[in-house]
């Protein structure tokens, strides 16, 4: 198909040293450019980000600090990367929430006056969960090839999820995935204990996400002027930040959290 364009569309991806736009730095960028006529070019760099890359994110993406060290940095590249994309819109997969907000950080921080005015910003993933929803309702009738009746009832809507679940575990049967590591398992069988490992994968020690674990299994702060430090650093140096929480609008399972790590800074 011919994609009608009237000036350059740049698809974008990214590799970083982690997910916090503002902290973190690209390890890896490739921009495709689907020019008006169709035809494409291609360019992808690695970069020296000048900070190390977390073991756990190296295993992610494979790029590793000693792959990059003698890389040019973002700020050597940002005069040939903007000569790329010119005056081109952009696409790509989650682009919107996490590539394009990740590159215009690093251009204004390598003091490139980069702005998005004026560009159209198309993110295919939206495309595909618009067009494919991922609800009760889609599950049900890709699962059960079934139409909920009388939908957004708790009991016909707490039946449904009963049935995709059964047919979930008949669907995947014997079904294989590989993991980060080359090892080729079975995430989707009929024991709970397993299931529930799989849908553990969140990093959240609060419901909300305001508390989080980091790599090395301990509690740290997710927001605020305190993000990313230990919650029983904060409790020991400033107390008065525990107070603010519990009387503050935050929900009561985070204060429930909360009120465990500092009796447990007590003893």
């Amino acid at each position: 198909m011919h994609i009608k364009l009237n000036k350059p569309l740049i698809f974008i991806d990214i590799e970083s040293t982690g997910l916090n736009i503002g902290l973190d730095r690209i390890v890896e960028i490739s921009l495709l450019k689907l020019n008006p006529d169709n035809t494409t070019e291609i360019r992808t760099d690695r970069i020296n980000p000048e900070m190390p890359i977390p073991d756990f994110v190296s295993k992610i993406h494979g790029i590793y600090s000693k792959d990059i060290a003698e890389a040019s940095t973002f700020k050597q590249l940002a005069p040939e990367l903007l000569r790329f994309i010119d005056n081109g819109d952009f696409a790509g997969f989650n682009s919107n929430k996490f590539d394009i907000p990740m590159l215009a950080e690093e251009f204004l921080r390598a003091e490139v006056d980069f702005d998005l005015e004026g560009r159209k910003l198309i993110d295919v993933q939206n495309i595909f969960h618009f067009m494919e929803p991922r609800n009760l309702s889609a599950a049900y009738k890709f699962y059960c090839n079934k139409n909920i009746e009388n939908a957004h009832s708790a009991e016909a809507d707490v039946t449904a999820t009963f049935e995709v679940f059964k047919a979930q575990l008949t669907y995947y049967e014997g079904k294989t995935k590989i993991d980060e590591n080359g090892k080729e398992y079975e995430p989707i069988v009929n024991n709970i204990s397993k299931l529930t490992e799989l849908n553990n994968k969140s990093k959240n020690a609060d419901l909300a996400g305001r508390i989080v674990f980091n790599t090395d299994g301990h509690e740290v702060f997710s927001f605020g002027k305190h993000k990313d430090k230990l919650v029983e650093d904060v409790f020991k140096k400033e107390p008065s930040y525990y107070s603010w929480m519990m009387s503050g609008d935050f929900p009561l399972y985070t204060k429930k959290i909360i009120t465990k790590i500092r009796l447990r800074t007590k003893k």
